[in-house]
């Protein structure tokens, strides 16, 4: 190592350190000149963001928000391992659902000749056949690869094969790797089923100390993420159902370490990039707390999976960049293994191609851009530190919300979880309605003339428990009904875009619009309201400024009338012009203004 020589310069010397008091003031006379008095604290707060679970991103953060902990150190905030994943990065896992043997086979040896690492086999109903699990498997070196199964109700047959199959080609006991995947309350949560937790302590009791780094248990969290809970709800529901597995378990005469040792947490991640860092971050402390007041002292280990909630149908190349937004998030939080979904993951089983890249994902993120190579890389940065700690915060609340309740499995039963996460759901449904929470592809920038991408359907897998919603549900449900239309009359609902004066006065306003209906699946044709009559369209919305709209938005409404328009629109600000039916503007709600325009033009 060589030490440079202290040759006094320090480049800042000469200036005196700046206060948070001082930038307090600075803020304050920027808000002063836009019309705001306010001082202090509440200067500071005009400028924070609200987000779900109670969170506020600030506009500046100073050394006091830092976290203490080192890596791979209780409480594991800044990862499991000293190390973290600059080992060898992240474990590349690979999820499949193909239900046909041979072609789950051919589809495994290719991900694994290609980079990846595991395997996660869903097993049972909505996935392969647990009598085809050895086809399946056939060719693959299960001591290199572990597998990780989801099996639900099918959990004793599934774990019985695959350990049967390790037995029959002579992996030694000491090299089996995976999950079993006994998840119960998971189970219970997708299909409102009950599951019997005997056969997992079974197994735990019996069997597990053969195989010391196989694992028997998931803690699942991708249900209550599916149904629409928030980061925090996603925590503490995981807190609360691993504490339910440990009560089971030790209650049975399992060790509190040895039932630490048999779980694996599942949580999603999302584009929201600083959230998803945070989530994992914030997931190990709490799982260090658990531990501790158990006796024990263990590092959470991690199963990341890009969010099937962010993924869209149309459009569904974008998912790419999500999905890659996704992973980089969940690396840098420190998961051990990560699963990227792939693009067309919402549209039916993945082809070949959709698989390569979602693999790829991860190798471009290791090999080219390195971001296994630095240690915790979150670390120090004191916004993701102090978000980290607001949520761990909203987690622990959410899971005594549900210990109170009677834990996991009262609170699922009792519909206490279904209404907590509905009413999460419900605020962020507004703001995907309203546009604040975009989404490309489909909220903004939809492309009308896009070509379907057709895939195989995936099998139906199980239901009944709590709802799966999407981000982009509202507007596929306007856009099936525009492509059934344009299936049985040749045509789309259409919108007539009449716009005054010159290109530079309407041009910003008609593209709003335009972008606005297209995501309903109605078409737009632009104009000037002399040429609505040919336009074929039934309604039509004005588009200009406001100057233009005070000296000719009432003739032009009436203009259009009188040309047969059974509904006016105008794409601005809601005012009282005569002849204007309703209004478009930044901020409204696109859902109801697209199903009710459907609805007036007769689309079902």
């Amino acid at each position: 190592m060589t030490v440079l020589p202290d040759d006094g310069l320090s480049l800042a010397a000469e200036f005196p350190d700046a206060t948070h008091e001082q930038w307090q003031r600075l803020v304050e006379g920027v808000l002063r000149k836009s019309g705001k008095e306010v001082s202090g604290d509440a200067a500071e707060d005009a400028l924070s963001t609200k987000l779900e679970d109670g969170l506020t991103t600030r506009p500046l953060y100073t050394h006091a928000d830092t976290a203490p902990g080192l890596p791979g150190f209780a409480p594991y905030l800044r990862g499991a391992r000293p190390e973290g994943n600059a080992a060898a990065g992240w474990d590349v896992r690979q999820r499949h659902a193909q239900p046909d043997p041979a072609k789950a086979n051919e589809a495994l040896l290719g991900d694994l000749e290609n980079g990846v690492t595991s395997l996660w086999l869903t097993v049972g109903e909505g996935g392969l056949p647990v009598d085809g699990l050895a086809r399946a498997l056939d060719g693959v070196y299960l001591d290199l690869a572990p597998v990780v199964l989801d099996a639900g109700a099918q959990f004793p047959e599934a774990a019985r094969e695959l350990l049967r199959l390790h037995a029959e080609r002579g992996t030694p006991a000491s090299e089996v790797r995976g999950s079993l995947g006994g998840d119960p309350l998971g189970y219970e949560a997708r299909t409102g089923r009950e599951q019997d937790f005997a056969p997992v302590i079974a197994y735990i009791r019996e069997r597990s100390g053969e195989f010391p780094g196989l694992r028997a248990l998931t803690v699942d969290a991708l249900p209550y993420h599916e149904a629409g809970a928030s980061a925090g709800q996603e925590l503490g529901a995981s807190m609360a159902t691993a504490v339910a597995y440990l009560r089971e378990l030790t209650a049975a005469g399992v060790s509190a370490e040895a039932a630490v040792g048999q779980l694996e947490f599942r949580y999603a991640a999302t584009a929201d990039q600083f959230l998803t860092i945070a989530k994992f971050r914030a997931a190990r402390r709490l799982w260090a707390r658990v531990a501790e007041v158990c006796g024990t002292a263990g590092a959470q280990r991690q199963h990341a999976v890009t969010s099937s909630v962010m993924m869209s149908r149309r459009d569904p190349w974008v998912n790419m960049l999500r999905t890659t937004v996704a992973t980089l998030a969940a690396g840098v939080g420190g998961a051990e293994s990560v699963t990227v979904l792939p693009f067309d993951h919402a549209l039916g089983l993945p082809d070949a191609f959709a698989r390569r890249i979602a693999r790829n994902t991860s190798t471009i993120l290791l090999e080219e851009s390195h971001l296994a190579r630095v240690i915790d890389p979150a670390g120090g940065s004191w916004y993701v530190e102090q978000l980290t700690d607001q949520l761990a915060h909203a987690g622990w609340e959410f899971f005594q919300e549900i210990e109170r309740a009677g834990g996991q499995a009262a609170a699922l039963r009792s519909g206490l979880l279904r209404e907590r996460i509905a009413e999460t759901w419900s605020v962020r449904s507004r703001k995907l309605a309203t546009r604040k929470e975009p989404i490309t592809g489909v909220s903004e920038f939809p492309h009308l003339a896009e070509k379907p991408v057709q895939r195989e359907p995936a099998p139906a897998g199980p239901a009944g428990g709590l709802p799966r919603v999407s981000r982009d549900e509202a507007y596929e449900d306007l856009r099936a009904r525009s492509d059934a239309q344009l299936r049985e009359q040749g045509e789309r609902p259409k919108v007539f875009l009449a716009t005054l004066g010159p290109a530079a006065a309407h041009t910003a306003r008609a593209t709003f619009a335009s972008n606005l209906f297209q995501a309903g699946g109605i078409e737009p044709v632009t104009g000037g309201p002399a040429e609505f009559a040919a336009s074929g369209a039934r309604i039509a919305c004005l588009c200009s400024s406001d100057g233009l709209y005070e000296e000719q938005a009432e003739r032009a409404a009436a203009e259009l009338r009188s040309a047969g328009a059974e509904f006016v629109f105008l794409a601005g600000k809601p005012a009282s012009y005569e002849g204007i039916d309703s209004y478009v503007f930044a901020g409204c709600n696109a859902v109801d203004v697209l199903t009710s325009t459907l609805d007036r033009l007769g689309v079902s």
